[in-house]
């Protein structure tokens, strides 16, 4: 008998240990990088679009490292602080930490090693971004402490994932940007969104254990209900952001996309029906950030950018 990452029993002989930095990687789920990497991406290459029309590569890696970089460190902090509550919910009890498939000591190394990378990524973009890189890394240790004194921690989730956008965009021009302001808060809001939806499937886990959010406060109903304002808010600023930096008809194409995406998430996900959950967490929304994605580059392809 075995247990599962989501804590589901089965037959069939335990997997061999994986390595230290596969099993780190699978503790920080790097492949989930893609919900934010495109966000980022369009902020940078419209930047670079009103900055000279040219793609600028070394940037758009760098952006790329100090997401990565600062991401890894969030998810390992989270890892590490809500490890002893991991261990006391069944769909977590078999997170690396938990099993000791990585030790403590080594994901604080990681993350240490994670933040360096990021802030040195900062420091090789501009000065305003390395003096700024500290700020971003706040909300990302203040979440996972979040569902301990308040009911509303995925807000604290939408303003970490907020800075992504307005962070790249500051890489390209080392200038404040309320076009990318408005970016990062539909990334935000966004994302807080569909937070609201994942932590349904911990209700009950939550209440016996203290653990405070939305689902848990006030009921899966009014979670989903949230989810779904929170998705209304996040295409109304996305097209706001479309108006704001005078977007062609690939983005709207786009953001049409999106809302369609939306409608479908929220079809499969019903308060008496969470089998589905994980389609609309994992596939839907990655499917989001990389469909708008292409949809803004083929945008700015159009408009003259030189890729």
């Amino acid at each position: 008998m075995m247990t599962t990452a989501d804590g589901v029993v089965g037959s069939g002989p335990a997997p061999q240990a994986p390595g230290k930095v596969k099993a780190f990687l699978r503790l920080v789920m790097i492949e989930h990088s893609v919900f934010a990497l495109p966000f980022a991406y369009i902020a940078a290459l419209t930047a670079m679009f009103r900055l000279d029309g040219t793609t600028h590569w070394l940037k758009l890696l760098l952006v790329t490292v100090c997401m990565v970089g600062l991401r890894t460190f969030a998810m390992a902090a989270n890892r590490i602080i809500d490890r002893e509550i991991d261990a006391r919910n069944p769909r977590t009890a078999g997170r690396e930490l938990v099993t000791g498939a990585v030790s403590v000591r080594s994901a604080w190394t990681g993350a240490g090693v994670a933040l360096a990378v990021f802030l040195g990524a900062a420091a090789l973009l501009n000065p305003l971004c390395l003096a700024l890189a500290p700020l971003a890394v706040v909300p990302m240790v203040v979440y996972p402490y979040g569902k301990r004194f308040t009911n509303f921690p995925h807000a604290i989730l939408g303003l970490a994932q907020a800075m992504g956008p307005i962070g790249a965009w500051l890489a390209v021009t080392g200038e404040w940007s309320w076009d990318a302001v408005i970016l990062g808060l539909a990334v935000g809001v966004w994302i807080g969104g569909f937070d609201l939806i994942f932590g349904c499937q911990d209700v009950a886990a939550d209440r016996a254990e203290g653990v405070k959010s939305v689902p848990a406060r006030f009921g899966i109903p009014a979670a989903l209900w949230g989810a779904r304002g929170a998705h209304v808010v996040t295409t109304a600023l996305l097209a706001w952001y479309a108006v704001a930096t005078h977007a062609g008809v690939f983005f709207w194409v786009g953001l049409v996309i999106v809302v369609a995406a939306f409608l479908y998430e929220h079809t499969i996900v019903t308060p008496h029906d969470l089998s589905r959950l994980n389609r609309a967490f994992f596939t839907v929304n990655g499917f989001i950030g990389i469909a708008l994605f292409v949809c803004a580059v083929l945008d700015l392809a159009v408009r003259g950018l030189t890729l």
